[in-house]
């Protein structure tokens, strides 16, 4: 039986409402079991019922997680939107998943004003000042706009749901969209059996508990901190959320609120242990027993690093928006195989396909597929298609290239769409960004492929350097020669202040090709 089995098996789920604190604002158990029902009978009263959807548009704030459960105890889908996204893109997706509401942050509103649906409901949050001072919004743009519909006075004057709770829905994902539109992945009703086996995965591989005190410090409108969140606060003590990431700030708040259990990216952990030894030593994390990452494979050396200074607390889980969380690496089988993505949870299985369609053989690499009983099945919205497309004898495509060792566990090569092909030879670009990384003079970068008459695609380096590091091409080339072959060193390296990156820390890799 496997660690994760384990835990499975002897956690028991304990449901209770957590102590959210956001910014400025803290809102007690109590008083956060009584907003949601108010919120519920909001929703309710507004006409909303089981399978109609409600749509947010808000950075990281308590509204989300409140609408998130009131919607979950009527029955409704929610769709977190991406408020990086222009007014037609957001548009698209409001669109799309026919949205009933959109409860939005009243400096977001703009954006879709005038434009959205007629079948659309508008509910305007006012924008907290914490938000305001990590975005540096000006306060005008803050307040409730004049003949709006304030959040705060529409639950005030709601009554209370309390009733049955409907089969779950969950919350409506839209992929990034890195090859067309993004694809909105809507769940069938969870069965009480698949509800019971997401809450024991969440459990075994995030960490909550009923005296869990999290920290949140990612975007809410992706799939893996929408999911931490939402469990945390109806399983845990206390959450804290953070506007955005900042990496001191991290530290304070740990040693503050003696945070017991986050979850983050690599890039938080890259940047985390470039902070100067004397800030590291500076704030007291002893209370830390759990920290998760998912978004990429971290790179070794920065795990390495990250559980020398932490402790074997850090959790590796590894998934996608169409198949949850499939692979889980507890710290100790991570340092009993550096590198690894962990291997399944139960109920979930993994296959390995090649070019032709043949399942691969241990050791050898090609795109991964997962299937798994702890979600309901799935559909791309008005896109069956896309749906069909990504199945292969009842597993989905999760858009990775890797490989299985002998015992089951995955190891990542590259995003399949990532892959650069010079001149008939594939390079994984993850690889020669893990080794860019390590280097002093960077503090990001990225590697993708650029068309090359020549040879097909060559590779173009984009790098934000370090305070007082030289923009020096050959210092680049001289750091990684000895590190990696000479055909996976960048023909092409660009200096840039900043990398596309959103708040979660995802590379936004679209932006830099359309550069070139």
């Amino acid at each position: 039986m496997t660690l994760t089995q384990t835990a499975i098996r002897d956690l028991k789920d304990v449901q209770q409402p957590a102590e959210i604190i956001t910014g400025d604002r803290t809102v007690t158990q109590e008083q956060m079991e009584a907003r949601v029902a108010q919120v519920a009978g909001a929703l309710k009263r507004d006409g909303l019922s089981e399978g109609m959807v409600v749509s947010q548009l808000m950075r990281n704030d308590t509204p989300i997680i409140e609408v998130n459960i009131a919607a979950q105890r009527l029955g409704c889908y929610s769709v977190p939107l991406n408020w990086h996204l222009t007014g037609p893109e957001l548009l698209y997706v409001i669109e799309d998943c026919a949205a009933d509401m959109l409860i939005v942050h009243a400096d977001l509103l703009p954006l879709v004003q005038g434009k959205l649906p007629e079948t659309c409901r508008v509910v305007v949050v006012a924008t907290p000042p914490a938000v305001a001072r990590a975005f540096k919004l000006d306060p005008s743009q803050c307040a409730v706009p004049e003949g709006m519909t304030d959040y705060e006075s529409w639950i005030a004057a709601a009554e209370p749901h309390s009733g049955p709770i409907p089969l779950d829905r969950g919350v409506i994902i839209y992929t990034s969209g890195t090859t067309g539109k993004p694809k909105g992945v809507k769940r069938n009703p969870m069965t009480p059996q698949e509800a019971e086996r997401n809450a024991a995965t969440f459990r075994a591989t995030y960490g909550i508990a009923p005296d869990m005190r999290g920290l949140l410090v990612t975007p809410l409108y992706h799939a893996s901190p929408n999911g931490f969140a939402r469990y945390a606060a109806t399983r845990g003590r206390l959450l804290v959320i953070t506007s955005r990431f900042d990496p001191e700030e991290f530290l304070a708040l740990i040693e503050k609120h003696r945070i017991n259990v986050v979850t983050a990216v690599p890039t938080m952990f890259v940047k985390l242990l470039k902070l100067p030894r004397e800030v590291r030593e500076k704030y007291d994390v002893s209370s830390l027993r759990w920290i998760s990452h998912t978004a990429s494979a971290c790179p070794v050396e920065v795990k390495q690093g990250l559980m020398e200074w932490f402790g074997p607390i850090v959790h590796e889980i590894y998934g996608g928006t169409e198949v949850g969380i499939a692979l889980h690496a507890t710290p100790e089988e991570w340092l009993a195989r550096p590198g690894t993505v962990g291997r399944c949870v139960p109920n979930a299985e993994i296959r390995i396909y090649g070019d032709d369609g043949s399942v691969l053989p241990t050791g050898e690499a090609g795109e991964i597929y997962v299937r798994n009983a702890n979600y309901a099945d799935f559909t791309y919205i008005n896109n069956p298609e896309a749906r069909a497309e990504s199945e292969r004898d009842g597993f989905i495509s999760i858009g990775d290239v890797g490989y299985l060792d002998e015992a089951g566990f995955l190891y990542i090569s590259d995003r399949k769409r990532d892959m650069v092909i010079f001149g008939g030879t594939n390079i994984y670009p993850a690889e020669i960004e893990s080794e860019l990384i390590q280097s002093p003079d960077v503090v990001d970068c990225a590697v993708i492929g650029l068309p090359d008459p020549e040879f097909g695609e060559v590779l173009a380096a984009y790098i934000q350097l370090a305070p007082g590091a030289k923009p020096d091409p050959d210092a680049i080339r001289s750091y990684l020669e000895p590190r990696l072959a000479r055909y996976k060193i960048p023909r092409i390296i660009h200096f840039a202040e900043k990398l596309p990156r959103e708040e979660s820390g995802k590379l936004m890799k679209r932006k830099l090709r359309d550069q070139g």
